[in-house]
């Protein structure tokens, strides 16, 4: 597939010494089908006594499955079942933080987000939250956080967010929906037990999976594209072919998509992503569309901006047999729709990566209006 080179603008050229992002990846990682049952063995030398525990933050869909009685439960350790039928809010995070410092006299000794993208990215903001004072929305942007996060660890359920690699965890705000990036975001330890991912809904499988993909299609054709961003994208891209275009037993299609999603949410550590995240934020923040297949719903009408990746899109979405939502946007009012609008275009980074700095230039608030409903 063809991608976009990113101008070759050095700051050293202009005679400032050249800057490059000196971000944070996750620095211990255990891979493989029933790692998962190592996590007693992990978190031991990092509990800091009897009284401080481990917060389990898991997805219900588990409440009365087998996982729960493999998690490593000891001392005063709390499970705390939380749906994933939402965007995960800041009002939320915020709600989770006073109970647990309520509940508890010393800080946890660690959480444990155990889920899809929602329950991940609870898990990393409540563990900031637990060091650094205020609302989590105050936090809602770049480097804003002050303090390092408490231990945090990322268990996946599902394949395709990235989150388990992220520097961002995404939050509804009052305002906004807008990521909290920080150097200290980043998980302590991930986990990555394919066999987590049996029993997965084909829908979501393929929502879920789909969000990988575009992470691929929007970096690889972004101004923001470099050989680090590229290698990881790239390979994400191929794994991605393999498991919705290919022939692959469960198995395998299970162990690649998982590791689609870590390349992927590389890709974009060093990048960005694009017009369907973009435009995805705004259906979130308006009508609580899931981030997947709020992805997919606004992929589907971007041939102007990622031709070979629609129609590959499209193939995909065929062969598993999937049906999208319509007119979602159609009964919108003149208020919630200007509103999804600024919500979009306030992504900027998106917009530049997917545009270049001209991107003002480039859309208008009638385009998104009009891509808007489409859908």
């Amino acid at each position: 597939m063809k991608t976009k080179k990113k101008p070759a603008t050095s700051m050293a050229k202009k005679g400032f010494p050249a800057r490059f992002k000196n971000f944070p990846m996750v620095p211990r990682v255990v891979y493989g089908a029933g790692c998962f049952d190592q996590l007693g063995d992990i978190l031991l030398p990092k509990r800091k006594n009897s009284e401080a525990p481990v917060i389990y933050l898991v997805d219900e869909v588990f409440e009365h499955k087998s996982l729960p009685g493999r998690l490593p439960v000891l001392f005063n350790d709390k499970v705390i079942f939380i749906s994933a039928d939402e965007e995960p809010k800041t009002e939320q995070v915020d709600s989770l933080v006073s109970y647990i410092k309520e509940e508890f006299e010393e800080l946890p000794s660690g959480v444990v987000g155990i889920g899809g993208g929602t329950l991940l990215d609870l898990a990393k903001a409540v563990s900031i939250m637990l060091n650094n004072n205020g609302s989590a929305h105050n936090y809602q942007g770049w480097d804003l956080v002050g303090k390092p996060a408490i231990y945090h660890v990322g268990i996946p359920t599902i394949s395709g967010t990235g989150a388990e690699v992220s520097r961002t965890t995404v939050l509804l705000g009052p305002s906004k929906k807008l990521g909290i990036n920080s150097d200290y975001t980043t998980f302590d330890q991930v986990l990555l037990d394919p066999d987590l991912t049996i029993g997965v809904p084909k829908d979501q499988w393929f929502y879920t999976g789909m969000d990988c993909y575009i992470h691929c299609i929007e970096s690889l054709n972004g101004s923001y594209l470099n050989a680090f961003s590229q290698s990881y994208g790239e390979k994400a891209l191929d794994m991605c072919k393999e498991v919705f275009l290919g022939d692959l037993s469960p198995e395998e299609s299970r162990e690649k998509l998982m590791m689609a999603s870590w390349h992927g949410g590389m890709s974009i550590a060093y990048s960005q992503v694009g017009v369907a995240h973009a435009m995805s934020y705004g259906l979130s923040y308006v009508l609580g569309t899931k981030h997947g297949i709020g992805n997919c719903l606004v992929f589907q009408h971007l041939q102007e901006y990622y031709p070979e990746g629609v129609k590959l899109f499209h193939e995909m979405k065929r062969q598993h047999k999937i049906e999208l939502p319509k007119n979602i946007c159609s009964a919108l009012t003149d208020e919630e729709m200007d509103t999804m609008i600024s919500v979009s275009l306030g992504m900027e980074p998106l917009w530049e990566n997917a545009l270049g700095r001209s991107w003002r230039e480039k859309i208008s608030r009638e385009t998104l209006k009009e891509l808007y409903l489409k859908i």
